[in-house]
């Protein structure tokens, strides 16, 4: 007997129990506390080893795998297909269901635990460390012993931070507030976490419709993903903030408020330097906007050269400041490159590493893994410098394309880069239903948003190198994608509207609900 698609429960109560079962596994699963803790404070601690243990981390894990199932089936039947009947609520109406279900989908994980890993821990160390005169840029968390030294995990304790003067400022600002209570700075962090994604929820569906897209796929694939809710919120990692501002100042520079937006991704800059890649993209926008695809070259020219330095004197007087005010050094810019101890296959030479290594090995049984690792990494530092160049070359002109060129360029840094984790790509997950992607894209970053989903446990350890796990899976992604983009009643592919700009074939009309289209960039539809 199949199983038909409306027999299954309702998507936002299912993304619902999972948060809540993350909840209740979160304190005994996640990234458990080494001292004191709430678990302890409530004489529940027993719930952070053995059999306990084992109950929260199941519990975590269930949870997980229900909000994946309520993201998986609200896409399902309310963005990519429908079940059985044609969809009959309009683009807008369903991107306040996106909205509704992403609310409630993180209303429990506001009380949980961290989870997916201990940055957290070492974020408000780095902070403590400048409240105390330390300079996390040259010194570790191990000179400054006390409570948060005590959660920082081991492989950190003796690394300097990569992080810029306004990760610090802010860590600086909560461990004064709290002191040295580790529980009340985790939820301070929390807060900050949720108003850098609230300021991503705000902005994503706002730039879809400034681009003519379709905001309910936006904030579907590109804030209510699982990636997302779990690591920006459920991790807090500074990526939320981060990719908050640059959402904004994305959004800003779409509204022709250059000077605004600039500052805005400055800001994100001077918190982790990955922000800047969206810069030169902006350049692209006041290009367009002051010169027109009808000016002359020397027109073109002439504004490409006063944008380009107005964007970065600009960048450069808002990282001053921050730097200055928060009282950090300069010292950032020489740990920008990151820790190279994170050894993982999402990272290219990490992945070709892997590959080279044991074969290797099998004429040469002392053949060191770090050899080809830092070949590969030499390499792709290279290749990445060449490819984001060219990626902004290709994407220059209108608005849309600058965004696409904004998303492509990220994912060619995260490709290339040493180190890359799965938060990295809350930067290129976020812009992706924005400019409406073409079908292949809409299918690939699904099935990847699942399987990093299905990679990582509680505790924030991966299973990336479980050949077994990852085999499961892959196949699990592979599945459930083609669950979302088929309709499983009347057995047809139902897809999002293609890109004409990457799919010449693709139709220029939009699909029925799309009849009165959303408010388009003028801007961005200037004769080419």
């Amino acid at each position: 007997m199949n199983l038909t698609v409306s027999r299954l429960p309702h998507a936002i109560t299912l993304g619902a129990v999972g948060s809540f079962l993350i909840l209740l596994g979160s304190f005994g699963g996640g990234a458990t506390r080494n001292r004191d803790g709430v678990l302890e404070a409530t004489g529940l601690d027993f719930l952070a080893y053995g059999h306990g243990a084992g109950i929260s981390n199941i519990v975590l894990w269930l949870g997980m795998m229900l909000l994946l199932a309520g993201w998986v089936l609200f896409g399902h039947r309310h963005i990519i297909g429908t079940s059985g009947s044609p969809a009959d609520t309009g683009v807008e109406k369903r991107a306040q269901l996106v909205q509704k279900a992403l609310w409630v989908w993180i209303a429990p994980l506001v009380l949980a635990a961290p989870i997916l890993s201990r940055d957290v821990y070492s974020y408000l160390m780095q902070g403590a460390m400048l409240r105390d005169g330390f300079d996390p840029y040259t010194q570790g968390a191990a000179v400054n012993p006390g409570p948060y030294l005590l959660e920082v995990s081991h492989d950190w304790r003796n690394t300097t931070t990569p992080y810029g003067p306004l990760h610090l400022w802010i860590g600086e600002g909560i461990t004064r507030l709290v002191g040295d209570s580790v529980t009340a700075g985790v939820i301070v962090y929390k807060l900050i976490s949720i108003a850098g994604f609230g300021a991503i929820a705000w902005s994503v569906p706002k730039i879809a419709r400034r681009l003519g897209g379709n905001p309910a796929l936006a904030l579907w694939l590109g804030v209510a993903n699982p990636v997302m809710i779990l690591h920006m919120i459920g991790g807090m990692h500074n990526e939320a903030v981060m990719v908050g501002l640059v959402s904004l100042g994305l959004l800003a520079a779409l509204h022709e408020k250059f000077l605004m937006g600039i500052a805005l991704i400055a800001v994100a800059v001077s918190l982790k330097a990955t922000a800047a890649i969206a810069l030169p993209f902006v350049v692209w926008m006041a290009v367009h906007h002051y010169a027109g695809a009808t000016a002359t070259r020397g027109r073109q020219v002439i504004v490409f050269i006063i944008s380009g330095a107005v964007t970065v004197a600009e960048t450069l007087a808002v990282v001053a400041t921050v730097t200055w005010a928060s009282g950090a050094s300069w010292g950032w810019l020489s740990e920008i490159s990151g820790n190279s101890k994170v050894i993982n296959p999402l990272a290219l030479p990490s992945f070709l590493a892997g590959i080279v290594t044991p074969f290797m090995q099998l004429f040469d049984e002392q053949y060191n893994y770090n050899v080809p690792l830092q070949f590969f990494r030499s390499l792709s530092m290279l290749l990445m410098l060449i490819g984001l160049v060219i990626i902004w070359w290709l994407f220059r002109g209108d608005n849309r394309r600058a965004i696409m060129g904004t998303a492509a360029a990220y994912q060619v840094a995260f490709i290339f880069n040493s180190v890359t984790l799965p938060w990295y790509y809350a930067s290129v997950i976020s812009l992706l239903g924005t400019f409406s992607p073409p079908r292949w894209v809409l299918r690939l970053s699904t099935g990847a948003s699942i399987m990093v989903t299905l990679a990582f446990t509680g505790s924030g350890n991966h299973q990336l190198y479980n050949a077994w796990w990852m085999a499961w899976a892959i196949v699990s992604a592979w599945l459930l994608t083609d669950f979302i983009y088929r309709d499983g009643a009347l057995g047809r592919k139902l897809v999002a509207p293609r890109s004409p700009l990457l799919e010449p074939d693709a139709p220029l009309h939009a699909p029925a609900d799309h009849a009165t289209p959303p408010p388009v960039d003028r801007a961005a539809n200037r004769p080419q």
